[in-house]
């Protein structure tokens, strides 16, 4: 059986069984342990997978990650109508924390129109967005998602573990009532979490997309950020219960 075969039986076989281990693959596909390795790696390239620790899962039924050019212009209105809703919270002297994420970008541009804040950010698109503004802006640095524009590991969460802001506003994949925020890999809930750890005060920015969803990795749950802001089509999710501090844009 060639790779490319291997692979197609391989998802097929997460998809029933929902997770499996590096073990159980080597001995159903009698092949060696780098050669699944390497096969759940390019899975996983391919958003077909969520590689864990000695095995994978399957992302059937979960949200995945999106390319940035694939997800810019959806819901734009709403993302602009959020940004201008949030841009409010943002004073001059602040240091706060815009997460990756094409809602944070949107409030990046209304940033650009403000001075002397300092800025700290995981996003490529947005430290291009504010390049020269008149802000003091720093990025963490880190490993860079191709085509998403996130920088994240362990270089990211070190920088984070050593800072503390005012504001973080934060990005979402998915937003649940009963699993809280969930992102769609565990490195990034881990800088999420150490963002909300750094942060006097959170707010979870996110259009009505991303309710009533769930992805892979646990982020926190909605006792754990000071508010939400969303724009008024949340409303049909009952976002209103999510949070007890809820401004719709």
């Amino acid at each position: 059986m060639n790779s490319k075969n291997r692979r197609k039986e391989i998802e097929k076989y997460l998809l029933l069984q929902g997770k499996v281990d590096v073990e159980e693959l080597v001995n159903k596909f009698h092949v060696s342990t780098m050669t699944i390795r390497r096969d759940l790696l390019q899975l996983e390239r391919d958003n077909k997978i969520v590689r864990t620790h000695g095995g994978a899962v399957s992302t059937s039924g979960l949200i995945n990650e999106t390319a940035h050019s694939s997800k810019e212009n959806k819901f734009l209105f709403e993302k602009k109508a959020i940004a201008t809703e949030a841009a409010n919270f943002i004073s001059a002297g602040s240091t706060i924390f815009l997460d990756s994420g094409t809602t944070t970008l949107e409030v990046a541009r209304h940033l650009k129109m403000k001075e002397n804040i300092t800025i700290i950010t995981n996003d490529i698109f947005i430290a291009l967005e504010l390049i020269n503004s008149n802000n003091q802006l720093l990025v963490t640095g880190g490993h860079l998602q191709n085509h998403i524009g996130a920088m994240l590991g362990s270089h990211t969460e070190a920088l984070l573990q050593q800072i503390n802001v005012d504001i973080l506003l934060l990005g979402a994949h998915a937003v649940h009532p009963t699993t809280g925020i969930t992102a769609p890999t565990l490195d990034k809930a881990k800088a999420k979490q150490l963002m909300i750890k750094a942060a006097k005060e959170t707010w979870l920015i996110a259009d009505s997309s991303k309710f009533n969803k769930k992805a892979f990795a646990k982020v926190c749950s909605l006792d754990d950020i000071d508010g939400i802001v969303t724009d008024v089509n949340s409303k049909k999710e009952n976002v209103e219960s999510y949070h007890n501090n809820v401004i719709f844009a």
